[in-house]
């Protein structure tokens, strides 16, 4: 029986790159159609490069112009539009970046990052009661600050994160130290099997695993089967990363749970709705399915 008509009507919109095949449109809508809702959320592309303050600015005031209710902001535009907005909520200003703006009944435009809360409760969903322990994180992009943040929160005994690009790194534990008071190590991925060798669990914030980024972050018989290995990647959702750490015995956390905990907080922020997020990680998984399926296949679902 669907959801009765509650009057509400919803615009919402994603700015970013790319951003034609995103599920975040569809995840939204269907959970807006389970409240009753008539809510429609529309992809936006900006590519960024040059003029593109400009050009983020100008897309900002035509989304408060038009009546958005908010917007969801990705790659490469999740800092650059930080000075744009009228406030930052704590999540964003931790962070350093802003994936989620809301629009308040005066047009104001505040920003918050759900990739840090929806990756905590990915986490704390997974493992439960298991303390995270020594970890591992590679890549320190702004999927990496997330989690770094997010780990943090969930109380990790020592965090080392690994990229090629030392100033990211420093970046990212400059950032943790200064919200949270703790020490994040710094390391380049030669030393990997050192750390590894040490670390109870390792999470790929990195974009290998992609369609387009095929493989694995690093050499995978580097995983021992007390390792719990977490992937930011969702499409594929079981990654070369994954499958090799579950041949090894490794508890496996795929990028799913981020993806639709990051959709649910933001889909909260803007209805104050709570979303029903079992319901929306089936979305998720049958979007993905009717994805790998021929188109004809597909239609007939």
């Amino acid at each position: 029986m669907s959801a009765p008509d509650t009057g509400r009507s919803i615009l919402a919109g994603l700015i970013g790159h790319g951003v034609g095949p995103s599920m975040t449109p569809p995840m939204h809508e269907l959970e807006g159609s389970r409240h009753g809702m008539r809510y429609i959320y529309r992809t936006i592309e900006f590519a960024g490069g040059e003029h593109s303050l400009a050009e983020l600015e100008q897309l900002l005031e035509m989304a408060q112009r038009l009546g958005f209710n908010g917007l969801n902001i990705t790659f490469p535009a999740k800092q650059n539009i930080m000075p744009l907005l009228d406030d930052l909520g704590p999540s964003a200003a931790m962070i350093g970046a802003v994936n989620t703006v809301v629009f308040d009944d005066d047009g104001a435009a505040t920003g918050h990052n759900t990739d840090v809360t929806g990756f905590k409760a990915s986490i704390d969903g997974a493992l439960a009661q298991t303390p995270c322990g020594q970890v591992v994180l590679v890549g320190a992009g702004g999927a990496g600050s997330a989690v770094a943040h997010a780990l943090v929160m969930r109380g990790v005994e020592s965090l080392h994160v690994v990229d090629v690009d030392a100033q990211k790194c420093a970046t990212l534990a400059a950032s943790v130290h200064a919200a949270h008071g703790f020490s994040v190590s710094q390391a380049t991925p030669e030393q990997l099997p050192d750390l590894l060798a040490q670390a109870d669990g390792v999470v790929n914030a990195t974009p290998f695993g992609m369609a387009h980024h095929p493989g694995a972050p690093f050499n995978p018989d580097l995983l021992q089967p007390r390792h719990w290995v977490a992937d930011v990647v969702y499409r594929p959702v079981n990654t070369a990363l994954l499958l090799a750490a579950q041949t090894r015995g490794c508890l496996t956390i795929s990028g799913l749970g981020m993806a639709m905990h990051q959709a649910a907080d933001a889909f909260e922020i803007f209805t104050g709705e709570t979303a029903d997020r079992p319901a929306m990680l089936q979305d998720l998984n049958a979007l993905i399915e009717a994805e790998s399926l021929p188109p004809r296949a597909a239609l007939h679902r």
